[in-house]
């Protein structure tokens, strides 16, 4: 049986939040692996020759790129270089096509929120994988009728999504020990940056491999399985969990406050609180940059770097892979820093909200005058995400700092308006490159990615706390 006995002697058995922890990580590599997967599979699905203006000379086997992007790297062999599929869709048209999944996200987190708070994270968050794992088996069938089957899968993939991220903020706020949060906030939230990972490169494996629609049933497909562990495996609360020992669950009762959710949140007192603006100024400004890499950068890897789809996806999702040691590690030093009282929680806070701008911002710049480097472009890339990581420990865990009792409705919050980058950038990024998918063009988007950085910086740097705020008592 998955519990710890009295004594807590036996290594082999593993604690319940700890439990809780992987199986969270799992869920959320769900949600985002089926969220983050059209990313690449989209450049599989788009006939780039007839929607982009590509010209194949028959003669040589070369493609001359009439937007004047970067050659091909050397190492490209020309068969490799034609990837074309069904759908003649606009720049424009892919760009609302990838923004969709924000619209039913943006408009479900807040009401899915309370609901999480008033009855059941576990099942809200089950719900929420249940619902994107359907939607993920129906989307090829729906998209070959016409794009707007497509589109309503999407939007209905953003809706449960929403889900996510509140219900999972409720459950680390009742199960993880003050001493051990960062650590387990950053395990948990980490399952974005697995599913980011594996479905990225999955994707383009998959797609070359097996057919683009092959990427939706195959991931949808083998989520079925962590729907049975988590019905079984996790309960909302330590009070609930029999899987576990009475001493862990006595330890984490004791390190936490009673969290008693409230019948009405104190909206007033929230949107007065400096504290709650400094998050969300945060989260929405980062998110900016989050989605720059998420999904702008494999759009510029195919229009301007002229990757292949195989390249493309591999080089998307490894940077990913250090992401996770470093964000684990950096965690856990703050962690063992603050048990020690050599530093403060929300000094452990702007430095890593500090790491996970500064760094990314620098990136871009470099990305504008690194011209067609093409591996050197790649490395740059990946220190960005790789920093980016370090968001975990920052403001993301800084909800339940302020306000245990609505840390669900509060990441609710500020998560809804962080939304609205993943809706105007992909828009916006189709806009710019539509007719025009040059360097000089991404310098731009570039441009303002950072500015979006600089914003954050300032204003989190200056306004956040980590101290409970007087309205967490309602």
């Amino acid at each position: 049986m998955l519990y710890v006995t009295e004594n807590n002697k036996n290594p082999l058995y593993l604690p319940a939040r700890f439990i809780l922890a992987f199986l969270a990580n799992i869920g959320l590599a769900i949600v985002y692996g089926l969220k983050v997967n059209i990313n690449v599979t989209m450049v599989a699905m788009v006939n780039h020759s007839a929607a982009q203006g590509v010209e194949h000379n028959v003669l040589d086997g070369n493609i001359t790129n009439r937007q004047l992007g970067c050659p091909p790297p050397s190492d490209t062999s020309p068969n490799q270089l034609a990837e074309d599929g069904p759908f003649t869709w606009s720049d424009t048209l892919q760009g609302t096509l990838l923004s969709s999944y924000f619209w039913g996200y943006m408009v479900s987190q807040i009401p899915l929120a309370r609901l999480a708070e008033v009855y059941s994270a576990k099942w809200v968050f089950l719900g929420a994988a249940a619902v994107n794992v359907i939607c993920s088996l129906l989307t090829p069938i729906l998209t070959n009728l016409h794009f707007s089957g497509l589109i309503v899968m999407r939007v209905l993939q953003g809706v449960a999504g929403g889900a996510a991220f509140p219900a999972v903020h409720i459950l680390i706020a009742k199960w993880a020990p003050q001493n051990e949060r960062l650590l387990i906030v950053t395990l948990i939230y980490l399952g974005t940056t697995v599913g980011t990972t594996i479905s990225i490169f999955l994707s383009g494996v998959i797609s070359v491999q097996f057919g683009w629609e092959a990427v939706f049933y195959i991931m949808g497909g083998l989520s079925i399985i962590w729907i049975i562990l988590w019905i079984f495996l996790v309960q909302d609360n330590p009070d609930g969990q029999v899987l576990m020992s009475n001493k862990e669950r006595t330890m984490i009762k004791k390190s936490l406050a009673e969290i008693r959710p409230k019948s009405q949140v104190p909206w007033r007192k929230i949107f007065k609180s400096n504290a709650f603006w400094a998050i969300l100024i945060a989260h929405t400004c980062n998110n900016f940059g989050f989605y720059m890499f998420l999904i702008g950068i494999p759009f510029y890897m195919k229009q301007v770097l002229n990757f292949n789809i195989s390249k493309n996806a591999l080089y998307s999702s490894i940077p990913h892979i250090p992401m996770l040691i470093f964000s684990i590690s950096l965690s856990k030093l703050f962690d063992v820093l603050q048990s020690r009282q050599k530093i403060k929680r929300i000094t452990a806070r702007k430095i890593s909200t500090v790491i996970s701008t500064i760094v990314p911002g620098v990136c871009l710049v470099g990305m504008c005058f690194i011209g067609c480097l093409h591996y050197t472009a790649v490395v740059i890339m990946s220190v960005g995400i790789i920093a980016g990581g370090a968001s975990y420990c920052g403001f993301l865990s800084n909800h339940m700092d302020i306000s245990p009792n609505f840390a669900g409705t509060l990441m609710a919050l500020t998560n809804t308006v962080a939304t609205i980058p993943g809706i105007a950038l992909p828009q916006l990024v189709g806009y710019i490159t539509n007719g025009n998918q040059t360097i000089h063009a991404w310098r731009l988007i570039f441009g303002l990615t950072n500015v979006m950085y600089f914003v954050e910086l300032v204003t989190y740097t200056i306004m956040a706390t980590a101290e409970v705020q007087p309205w967490n008592d309602g």
